[in-house]
């Protein structure tokens, strides 16, 4: 049995979307002649905690922890929030629009935290990790990211480990990201990351990221041609014997986090349109959802109809999603929207219910929903196409008919695929 070794900021107890991919790709590569060892932080900070995801750690697998120290308790303190409160990925504020120092905070991690808020854990992460290395066999290393500063962790590894290969796993655009902009970068940092960002791609043995049009953008910025696409994917071991009556209400529900440039306005004002006409129907948003999301809400008389849940157990999400009548997913609203693939849409597919995805049609993610019939695109501003594709959905409560297509996105099948990907180097 092969032994990779995985850097992976995001690991159970954490919760959320970023522990998924590695969770379950771990889950399964043991059939394929891998063994995975996973390298986390002992006390990351993290938005959500789900501890059933604890259950799906194989017992074989090594996990190695160390501490790490993040600035996120200064954070919290210059911009009046309490010790215990969550900090959100993707710039989301809950309460208010943000305030002179949350701004003045994005500024300064933008600039001095570079290429994220754990860069202080770079150093001591490839101390410990060579040691580790010269007393264990590795025969392959992946780091995954975001946050990046774990494939600067790896680019220090490979400096005085050439000989094992290392594959830079991208969940996300580095400089592409769809809030790159936001970070009000002056030149100097910016030309940092960049640097940083090119040092990696450059400099990693293979490059894999989650969706075609990212690989094109990381093929302009680094020069090279084999860029791979391995996508996200679904659990078919979560779908197994849950299936759940749905709702009596027809339900609207979107899982994971809304931030600014996801809120789908165009939903809301189809939904105004809707109950204007008498039809009953509420919406669920499982995650935490940006302030502006909320006030779009408001400004379309839809409070009574939304319901917030903060947070959910994934395999409660698992539940909801099937209860559900209708399956939100709002693309990125972002330069970089083509190659937006969230995970939840592959989740979504696995849930055997209809889809809407709001966005462009020339996107990776519509291009992956056309072979499923039940799964509709509408764009940023078509409320009249928006509304129709409700009301037809309203009164023809199917689900959605999963083709061979989705055999692909299985996580044992991407799990195969990334393990032949390791066999090759």
């Amino acid at each position: 049995m092969k032994k990779v070794l995985i850097l992976s900021y995001y690991w159970p107890p954490a919760g959320g979307g970023g522990v998924q991919r590695w969770l379950k790709f771990s889950k399964y590569m043991h059939e394929f002649g891998w063994e995975p060892i996973i390298y986390t932080a002992e006390n990351g900070e993290t938005a959500a905690y789900d501890e059933s995801l604890m259950q799906e750690v194989r017992s074989e697998i090594q996990v190695l922890r160390t501490p790490i120290w993040e600035p996120y308790q200064f954070y919290k303190k210059f911009i009046g929030k309490k010790k215990e409160d969550k900090v959100y990925s993707g710039f989301i504020s809950e309460g208010k629009d943000k305030s002179w120092a949350q701004h003045l905070s994005i500024f300064i991690r933008g600039n001095f935290f570079i290429p994220d808020a754990r860069c202080f854990w770079i150093k001591p992460s490839i101390k410990y990790l060579n040691n580790f290395l010269n007393n264990n066999k590795i025969d392959a290393i992946i780091s995954t990211g975001p946050p990046h500063s774990m494939h600067r962790i790896a680019y220090g590894l490979k400096q005085s480990n050439q000989s094992i290969p290392w594959i830079a796993d991208f969940r996300d655009p580095w400089t592409h990201i769809d809030f790159y902009n936001q970070l009000h970068l002056t030149w100097i940092a910016d030309f940092v990351h960049k640097r940083l960002e090119k040092q990696v791609l450059k400099k990693a043995d293979k490059v894999v990221t989650v969706s075609p049009s990212w690989a094109e953008d990381f093929e302009r910025i680094s020069q090279r041609k084999d860029i791979q696409v391995i996508t996200n994917g679904f659990d078919p071991e979560d779908f197994e014997n849950r299936k759940s009556k749905m709702d009596s209400v027809f339900t609207i529900t979107h899982i994971g986090s809304m931030n600014e440039d996801r809120n789908p306005k165009v939903l809301w004002n189809a939904l105004k349109i809707i109950k204007k006409r008498g039809l009953n129907f509420k919406v669920k948003l499982i995650g935490q959802v940006d302030h502006s999301v909320t006030k779009s809400i408001m400004a379309s008389d839809l409070e009574q109809q939304v319901e917030y849940i903060k947070f959910m157990p994934h395999k409660e999400v698992v539940v909801e999603m099937m209860q559900s009548n209708l399956l939100l997913l709002p693309i990125n609203d972002t330069p970089n929207q083509k190659g937006v693939l969230p995970g939840k849409l592959y989740e979504y597919i696995g849930a055997r219910i209809p889809i809407l995805c709001i966005g462009k049609s020339n996107g990776d993610a519509a291009n992956i929903l056309q072979s499923f019939s039940q799964a509709k695109v509408c764009d940023y501003e078509d409320v009249v196409l928006c509304t129709s594709i409700i009301e037809s959905l309203y009164y023809k409560k199917e689900e959605i008919i999963i083709s061979n297509e989705a055999d692909k996105y299985s996580r044992k099948t991407l799990a195969a695929k990334y393990c032949a990907l390791l066999e090759s180097l």
